[in-house]
């Protein structure tokens, strides 16, 4: 009830109790009434639950995120089953949190929510004041920054720690780079929507899946928007963000996507399917380039020694405002000469900050490709433009040049990265899964 409406009851009170009373407990009914039902339960999830209001506020940030990538919204009843599924999973990640001991205080999400505001020069005052504009209530925000702490901790310990790539597998791998052609190098923009099918599964569920798949990919190769039937269907981790995965080799894919891949070259939609042992793969090549000169050859190699400034795109900093940020710092270093490292202090949000943004001595392939082709364009002294990745916005400076013989130790240390990122991927698409099978979930369809 407004202040407002407070005001005129306590105004009718004086004169007229008896009916204000009545009006009264009419209004608090119709208000317990309509409580009951934006907090009903849609989910349970062992021993939580999930209520109607906490998918309508997920789905809500879902829609805007789309909308900023100008993805197609899914209709709303498939992008909240999308989000439910998510919620589920979280839960489940935060569960498992709990039993091994992982915890993740108010300290911690309020200093890595000042680390958030600082970075983007605002107050917590401002940034709330933001999300409130998006519609975005600061208690979710503050929620969802723990969730994605504790599931980041959670999986270093059960997923990446596990991880172990024997000396004979970065043999072989080694070996098998020794036919590259200039095809093994070329990267592909690729977008993917993944449909779970494993051996769990029943009869009836391997077959739903099947039929869910091929049913996609007619709509796709039809025309329909990829990225809206990414959020609509997809299970992957990227369902929100249109299912793009950005430039990659085939060499970076899972074998069942890159296959699809392959497939999708030849056809005239640029559009596959595969099957793997996890389930359907259906990919959407968008584009492809030459890639950087094979990681692995043996000759020698241009090294860079290279700086940067990355800013990045966050619910509270729009592009525009990184753009406007990084043009004035180009500015103030290149027309006011002042100091790289300072600013890169003052304003970096990577890791590098700390050392002035210095990333050191730089084989071909150790940064993301578009940072690579910006960086080699640049002289010796020169700095770039704003730069466009998937981790947001660069300014690059090239410090110095040299060649260097690609040693023995380096072939097998970029081997061992390529398998373990590998690795990695599938190994967390099965953690989940596994997550989310050992859970006991009910989800209350009446109530979507």
């Amino acid at each position: 009830m407004t202040t407002m409406n407070k005001m005129k009851y306590l105004a009718l009170l004086a004169a007229f109790s008896a009916s204000v009373c009545t009006a009264q407990t009419t209004a608090t009914q119709a208000q317990t009434s309509s409580a009951q039902v934006l907090n009903a339960v849609v989910a349970v999830v062992n021993n939580d639950v999930i209520t109607t209001e906490e998918l309508a506020d997920r789905a809500h940030s879902a829609a805007l995120n789309l909308r900023r990538q100008k993805i197609q919204l899914p209709p709303m009843p498939q992008l909240r089953a999308q989000v439910l599924e998510q919620l589920i999973l979280e839960r489940a990640i935060s569960q498992r949190a709990r039993e091994t001991g992982i915890r993740v205080d108010d300290g911690v999400v309020n200093a890595t929510i000042e680390q958030i505001a600082a970075q983007n020069k605002i107050s917590i005052a401002e940034l709330r004041r933001r999300l409130s504009l998006d519609g975005v209530p600061f208690t979710q925000f503050r929620e969802e920054i723990r969730s994605q702490i504790v599931a980041q901790r959670l999986r270093e310990r059960e997923v990446d720690e596990q991880i172990k790539i024997p000396e004979s597998e970065i043999d072989a791998f080694l070996a098998d780079q020794a036919g590259y052609n200039i095809n093994d190098t070329i990267e592909y923009n690729v977008s993917h929507i993944w449909i779970p099918a494993h051996e769990g599964m029943s009869t009836e569920e391997l077959n739903n899946a099947r039929s869910t798949a091929n049913d996609i990919l007619e709509r796709a190769r039809d025309g329909e928007d990829f990225g809206q039937l990414a959020a609509s269907y997809s299970k992957a981790n990227d369902a929100l963000d249109g299912g793009n995965l950005g430039w990659r080799t085939l060499s970076q894919m899972p074998t069942a996507m890159a296959a699809a891949v392959r497939d999708a070259r030849q056809n005239a939609s640029k559009i596959a399917m595969n099957v793997s042992s996890d389930g359907f793969y259906i990919v959407k090549v968008n584009d492809r380039r030459d890639g950087v000169q094979t990681k692995l050859a043996g000759g020698p190699v241009t090294q860079t020694h290279a700086r940067h400034i990355l800013m990045a795109v966050t619910p509270v900093t729009d592009e525009a405002t990184v753009l406007n940020r990084l043009s004035d710092i180009r500015k103030r270093l290149t027309v006011d000469k002042e100091d790289f490292a300072t600013l890169a202090r003052l304003h970096s949000v990577d890791g590098s900050a700390t050392r002035g943004g210095d990333l050191g001595w730089l084989h071909p392939g150790d940064t993301v490709p578009a940072f690579e082709e910006a960086m080699n364009k640049l002289q010796p002294g020169e700095i770039s433009q704003p730069i466009k990745t998937q981790y947001g916005y660069h300014i690059i400076q090239v410090i110095d040049r040299r060649q260097e013989a690609m040693d023995a130790e380096r072939m097998r240390y970029m081997a061992r990265q390529i398998l373990r990122q590998r690795k990695l991927a599938e190994a967390t698409v099965n953690w989940q899964r596994e997550l989310r099978d050992r859970a006991y979930v009910e989800i209350r369809r009446e109530e979507l």
